[in-house]
């Protein structure tokens, strides 16, 4: 039976760049710092739908509406509204929307494929750095240690406010054909892949529906409700910093690991000091990883709204945040050890020249009994 073909009259394709700027963004900084120069105040970012009390942001990012970028779709020029969220652990996300209104499944899937290839990571759309040294320029004074190499990642979202043609959601994906749109992919994939790619489906209303998927999202809002946006947006800064971290663990350890070495063979009555001073550089290190990795995990608080937990639940298992930070935690382990052996190490090594101190005294002592008795 052939599939379905509706008709898209309201849409929008949203291409994401999460980009790490610093280790932390001063937000109350970084709002004075937008209103000097836009002349216009910067907006907490909020759940739209969703009560207070069952989903909220941990800390709100401050949320900016930049300038309108002509973005060359497929060799057709097209403008795209642009909005950045600044979050207080160092990331940026920014957010490129463009209109796909009045235009058949097919049109719909080849835009979101064609956005993809004039805006993804394999693109390199020279839009994306423009838009972050627009950002770290403005915001310099409210960056705590600005990234050198910044990290980034991707996700592409294709949003459906008011389609014809489909009676209800639930039965979509058997009635049109979403894994062109789902996997970008021209060849037929297997029934396994095809499995694959709409397993993650959700729906709370019988018009509404979210599949997701590793790098991209389907969803159909019909009450331009961006709560499902908002929450894919925090998953993927989320995955963001603490890919940051567990690479910067990982070149850590190897440091760590020559420090303790140089360090074990100093022959020296004083290396007490040193293994003092290594121990706190390590127990800094864990504290300040620590300390940001909470904030990520607190980024956004779901407590009483079911649908929405589901869906952020299966993003950051699609997204393999928990594995990500699971291998965080065991760096930071690692860190911990090292920096108990060498608190014990120094306590030994102060222990032990307290003693030849001790025994240079009574040798002083004998001494000068010695020299009087004579």
């Amino acid at each position: 039976m052939a599939l379905k073909q509706p008709h898209v009259h309201r849409a929008a394709v949203i291409a994401m760049r999460l980009v790490d700027i610093a280790d932390a963004i001063d937000l109350t900084a970084a709002e004075s710092l937008w209103a000097h120069h836009a002349r216009t105040a910067a907006a907490r970012g909020r759940l739209t739908n969703a009560p207070p009390k069952a989903v909220a942001f941990g800390v709100p990012p401050v949320q900016l509406t930049l300038d309108p970028q002509l973005i060359d779709i497929g060799g057709q020029p097209m403008q795209a509204t642009v909005m950045a969220r600044l979050y207080d652990f160092g990331a940026v996300a920014f957010s490129l929307r463009i209109a796909a209104d009045e235009l058949s499944w097919a049109d719909f899937s080849s835009r979101v494929n064609a956005v993809d290839a004039a805006l993804g990571l394999a693109s390199d759309a020279p839009v994306w750095p423009k838009l972050v040294e627009q950002i770290t320029t403005i915001m310099r004074p409210a960056l705590s240690r600005p990234s050198l190499v910044p990290l980034q990642e991707d996700y592409l979202l294709g949003l459906v406010h008011a389609m014809e043609g489909v009676s209800t959601t639930a039965s979509l994906h058997h009635d049109i054909d979403l894994v062109p749109l789902l996997s970008g992919e021209s060849r037929p994939l297997s029934e396994q892949a095809r499995q694959d790619l709409l397993r993650q489906r959700f729906s709370y209303y019988a018009d509404d529906l979210v599949v997701l998927t590793w790098d991209r999202a389907f969803i159909v809002e019909p009450r331009n409700d961006s709560d499902v946006v908002d929450i894919l947006e925090v998953a993927n800064a989320q995955l963001l910093e603490l890919r940051y971290y567990d690479e910067l663990l990982d070149a850590e350890l190897p440091r760590m690991y020559d420090l303790v070495e140089a360090t074990l063979h100093v022959a020296s009555p004083f290396a007490a000091r040193r293994y003092a001073d290594l121990a706190r550089h390590l127990y800094t290190l864990v504290a300040e990883v620590t300390e940001i990795t909470e904030k990520v995990d607190n980024a956004l608080q779901v407590t009483e709204d079911v649908y929405l937990a589901r869906v952020y639940a299966s993003a950051l298992e699609l997204f393999r945040v928990s594995h990500v930070s699971k291998a965080v935690d065991r760096k930071l382990a690692i860190i911990r050890d090292s920096y108990a052996a060498l608190y014990e190490e120094a306590s030994s090594k102060r222990g032990e020249l307290l003693e030849l101190a001790i025994i240079l005294l009574i040798v002083v002592e004998i001494v000068i009994a010695v020299m009087r008795h004579v």
